[in-house]
């Protein structure tokens, strides 16, 4: 954890790009000529890049900077070239899938699994740009970001009932992000959900007038996260990790967010935070204290 460094060689790929600009990662896929579908190369590149970016996060290194005075990272933002953000699984994967044995199915399950997971307990706060279809795999991976970004054309589908199989790997992510019962609708029906619906039912969480405005709202959104404190983003998101996981009496609830909210308080950034709002300055995170 101590060695990582910005510097660092990234990940070798060939069907998504890795871009960097201070304390911002941008993880685009590049495979527009099939609506960047998702194959097994795809979602490897995709794991590996997003391990990389994690080791190297404000909520893991629990600094702001390298050892070279380079920012770690604290937003991670997740885009798709071309048309549309991500048709889902790759036809070609899903035919040959027919002919392979229990065990290599199994294999190809948890590839995609390990990319949903390594998405959603990302420590940065994770920003998704969904123009055009999020369709399967697709629609797993809108639902692992925390923050949704939409426009009109967006349509997300839980599509895999039209194949007669079951979002079974995504489910988990998708449930939590729209709850119980429109996950059981939406995977019933198998139909798209238009992007004004996303937005009525959490699945979108902002929408803009077009694909253009997506950079202009990252910004704006960007410069809000950067602006909060990076241990608090990572810890917020670990916390809504523990919740969902909640298996003691909600009296061992009570008692461990004492625990951690004291914690907070007498840590680092949380002593920082009190100084700086009571001395009427910007916090060292803050990028107005640059």
């Amino acid at each position: 954890m101590g060695r990582a460094r910005m510097s660092d060689a990234r990940p070798e790929c060939g069907l998504c790009v890795l871009d960097l600009e201070g304390s911002v990662a941008t993880l685009t896929l590049t495979r527009s000529e099939v609506f960047n579908a998702m194959n097994a190369q795809l979602i490897s590149e995709m794991v590996e890049v997003l391990e990389w970016t994690r080791a190297r996060s404000v909520g893991n290194t629990q600094v702001l900077k390298d050892k070279d005075g380079a920012a770690f990272l604290r937003v991670l933002i997740l885009r798709g070239d071309g048309k549309h953000f991500c048709a889902g699984a790759d036809i070609n994967m899903m035919r040959d899938a027919g002919a392979r044995s229990a065990e290599e199915n199994r294999e190809d399950s948890e590839r995609l699994d390990l990319l949903f997971n390594s998405l959603w307990a990302h420590p940065c706060f994770t920003i998704g740009c969904v123009q055009g279809v999020a369709l399967g795999g697709g629609a797993g991976l809108v639902a692992c970001v925390d923050h949704v970004l939409g426009e009109p054309r967006t349509r997300i589908a839980l599509s895999e009932g039209n194949l007669g199989i079951l979002p079974a790997v995504i489910g988990p992510y998708v449930y939590r992000k729209i709850g119980s019962a429109q996950f059981r609708r939406l995977s019933a029906l198998a139909s798209r959900v238009s992007a004004e619906e996303g937005l009525r039912i959490g699945w979108i969480n902002e929408l803009v007038d077009s694909p253009l405005g997506f950079d202009d709202a990252i910004t704006r959104l960007t410069d809000e996260v950067l602006r909060t404190g990076p241990m608090a983003v990572a810890e917020s998101k670990r916390l809504a990790l523990a919740f969902d996981r909640w298996m003691a009496s909600d009296e061992e609830l009570r008692l461990w967010t004492l625990d951690k909210t004291s914690k907070m308080r007498g840590s680092r950034e949380g002593q920082e935070g009190l100084s700086a709002f009571l001395e009427r300055r910007p916090p060292d995170w803050s990028p107005d204290a640059e």
